[in-house]
């Protein structure tokens, strides 16, 4: 099989384990991954992650053009400016999961990082998580925000919206998806009581055994 063939089917597979594990849900929500040739698979627009098809999935250029299947997702654009700051990643998982959603919907007494670093895996899979203000969905200017965070993050928070996170492999960004909607759960959980989350040693000793 090709390697536009197999990165497909593992769309269609991994669309379908986050849709079971509900993640994601109705038509919310895009995946992408980006071929060897530069061009990126994207879910279409309109689709539920629980149900793809393979031949169904669109193929849009390094410029943002539809080279095969349905349309792109309308969000295509951003996973397209991650990919341009981040040579490494090769997949780009965006959901509006409950718990990573209402984190965004918060007012946060800093931005640059939303979640406290309760757990050394997400600090290893999710590191800092910035906040970028509201934008309308569709909005072509949320690129260039998009752009500027993800020059120094591999996972970011869309305000009164929800996560984009990328990774060197599908797998790897959905994992690290995970760590983020957890790390989300045990933040409500924990609510306001006394917490103690990693020190900053932690973190740069974690940073440093574990950097990617």
């Amino acid at each position: 099989m090709s390697e536009e063939g197999a990165q497909r089917e593992n769309l269609v597979r991994c669309g379908k384990l986050l849709y079971e594990r509900r993640l994601a849900h109705g038509s919310a929500g895009n995946l992408s991954v980006r071929l060897a040739d530069g061009a990126i698979l994207v879910t279409p627009t309109n689709s539920s992650l629980g149900s793809l098809e393979a031949s169904r999935i669109s193929k849009v250029s390094s410029a943002g053009d539809l080279l095969a299947g349905d349309p792109p997702s309308k969000e295509a654009f951003f996973h397209l400016a991650v990919y341009e700051e981040r040579p490494a990643a090769r997949a780009v998982v965006h959901l509006h999961s409950t718990y990573s959603v209402a984190v965004s919907c918060l007012c946060h007494t800093r931005t640059d990082d939303i979640l406290p670093p309760l757990t050394a895996y997400h600090v290893m899979r999710v590191g800092k998580l910035p906040l970028l203000k509201y934008f309308r969905p569709g909005d072509r200017a949320l690129a260039e925000a998009v752009r500027g965070a993800a020059r120094d993050h591999r996972a970011m928070m869309l305000a009164n919206h929800g996560p984009i996170v990328s990774g060197r492999t599908l797998d790897e960004a959905i994992h690290a998806y995970e760590e983020l909607e957890e790390t989300a759960k045990l933040f409500f959980i924990l609510g306001e009581r006394k917490t103690a989350p990693l020190s900053a040693e932690a973190v740069m000793e974690i940073n440093a055994v574990f950097a990617s």
